[in-house]
């Protein structure tokens, strides 16, 4: 079955930047588009950007733009998520998403990456 693997989180501190990435992994399918999600201890999954290749349509949250960008890799299916001037109130587990076609939802989940910012 196809699989997300994301990779990049650690720990680091306010004001600091890391960079998550996302791949698929085992039986290849057709991607659309890829997102990146998050969710906090006691707080729901909220969204935090996406790409669709189609007409490379970006969005982010609010909570995160300008600091934060989605960048799709060369190879094809991976994304990336460089994160700048991180917040304490960025820290969460960092899941990344894949859709097999423009507004079908997300098909596939990765396991989510922590991402743990100290003050």
């Amino acid at each position: 079955q196809v699989q997300l693997v994301e990779s990049g989180g650690g720990l680091v501190q306010a004001g600091g930047s890391l960079r998550l990435s996302c791949a698929p992994s085992g039986r290849t399918v057709s991607i659309s588009g890829m997102g990146w999600f998050r969710q906090a201890p006691g707080k729901e999954r909220e969204f935090v950007a996406s790409f669709f290749w189609s007409d490379s349509r970006i969005v982010y949250a609010d909570s995160v733009k300008g600091r934060f960008t989605i960048s799709r890799g060369n190879a094809g299916n991976t994304v990336y998520l460089q994160m700048n001037s991180l917040k304490p109130d960025d820290t969460a587990v960092y899941s990344c998403a894949a859709s097999r076609a423009r507004g079908s939802g997300w098909a596939y989940w990765g396991q989510g990456t922590q991402v743990t910012v100290s003050s």
